[in-house]
């Protein structure tokens, strides 16, 4: 696979855990996941982890999942690329283990003496990554093989804290963010 193609492979096979995060923020409020509770003196996890948000995200990730299975064949012969479909089991993985990483990042964060929206460098960047592509590799192993190689692997590493840095700052300079990370 060239380069362009395994960078264009790599993208499409993590919209579906870029986006649910995203989505969970524009939906947010609502009953916070640790219900308002501490452990010791510090939240669990804290208000910007809801059900709704959680349920929001996830939901995003999986629709647009079903969206590019539907595009997979036409934008990939546009293209030039062979662009993966995602099994069922993948639809729900991905974006559910991207909102699961991002508790999980929040639960360290609050473990750490981390504030709410405090950086936390690499953990922010790659907390959704990681826990994303464990999810889908427990729930489709053989799809994920296929697909998961390590160019693309690669590819996701070193292109994620890029875009997760840029997005953000976007966000921040139009208003939807408190802090540009």
């Amino acid at each position: 696979m060239a380069l362009v193609e395994t960078v264009i492979v790599a993208f499409w096979l993590m919209l579906p855990a870029y986006v649910p995060n995203n989505a969970a923020v524009l939906a947010g409020g609502g009953r916070p996941i640790d219900g308002g509770r501490t452990w010791g003196e510090k939240r669990v996890l804290g208000d910007g982890k809801t059900w709704r948000g959680t349920a929001v995200g996830t939901a995003a990730g999986a629709l647009l999942a079903l969206a590019l299975n539907a595009v997979a064949g036409d934008v990939g012969s546009a293209i030039g690329a062979d662009l993966p479909t995602f099994p069922a089991a993948a639809v729900l993985a991905l974006p559910f283990g991207a909102m699961c990483g991002d508790i999980l990042a929040s639960f360290l964060k609050r473990r750490t003496g981390r504030e709410r929206g405090a950086p936390f460098p690499l953990v922010d960047q790659l907390d959704f990554v990681v826990v994303s592509l464990a999810f889908a590799f427990v729930a489709a192993p053989g799809w994920f093989t296929d697909w998961f190689t390590l160019g693309v692997l690669v590819v996701i590493f070193v292109l994620t804290p890029i875009l997760h840095v840029s997005t953000n700052v976007a966000a921040y300079w139009l208003g939807f963010k408190d802090e540009p990370w």
